[in-house]
């Protein structure tokens, strides 16, 4: 690589991420390279160093990208004016919706391998995804729509549900349009199960 490449380069960690992703989604993350990402940016290959210290600071600062742009938009998808079952269906479908679109990057963000440094941003992230599932659990329990049992059960039950299935749709085990146009189904089914008798 030529030492004359420029060391700047506009935003640099934002082009850097980008061209990471398609990298990730493409080649997979054993293909990522800060180097590679340099000569692809046309910058000097110590020129992501200043954004990244290693391979694995980049990894987590995608998987904080995605977390970032997954609770944008299951908190656009979260309507708290609709009954629960709609409700819902709806945060569900922009769950389901960013993992089919994102399936390498919802495997990398639910990864164990993140450095300690980044780990409280991370559990933030997920707490932050949680919690909307925690309003509409909290709200619809108030109004006498779900069992009586502890929240938290009924979030982990809820998100595990949904995650499961975005799992199946990642794997090629259950087609990605047949989830997305049976997803009224499967929270009917889920809900009617945890509905008082």
């Amino acid at each position: 690589m030529s030492a004359s490449r420029p060391y700047h380069h506009g935003d640099l960690r934002s082009t850097l991420l980008a061209s990471a992703e398609r990298t990730l989604r493409e080649k997979g993350a054993a293909a990522l390279s800060l180097r590679e990402l340099a000569r692809s940016a046309g910058v000097s290959h110590a020129a992501p160093g200043r954004h990244f210290k290693d391979k694995q600071a980049l990894l987590d600062a995608l998987a904080l990208n995605g977390y970032a742009r997954l609770n944008e938009a299951m908190e656009s998808a979260d309507d708290a004016t609709l009954p629960l079952e709609p409700r819902l269906t709806s945060l569900a479908r922009a769950y389901l919706t960013f993992a089919i679109q994102h399936p390498e990057l919802l495997e990398l963000m639910y990864s164990r391998k993140h450095d300690p440094a980044s780990a409280a941003q991370l559990s933030d992230e997920v707490d932050r995804s949680l919690s909307t599932f925690l309003r509409l659990i909290t709200d619809a329990k108030s109004q006498g729509e779900l069992i009586n049992t502890d929240l938290d059960s009924i979030m982990l039950l809820t998100a595990a549900s949904l995650h499961g299935l975005a799992a199946l749709v990642a794997a090629g085990a259950y087609p990605a349009d047949e989830v997305l146009t049976t997803l009224d189904t499967h929270v009917h089914l889920l809900l009617d199960g945890l509905r008082p008798r």
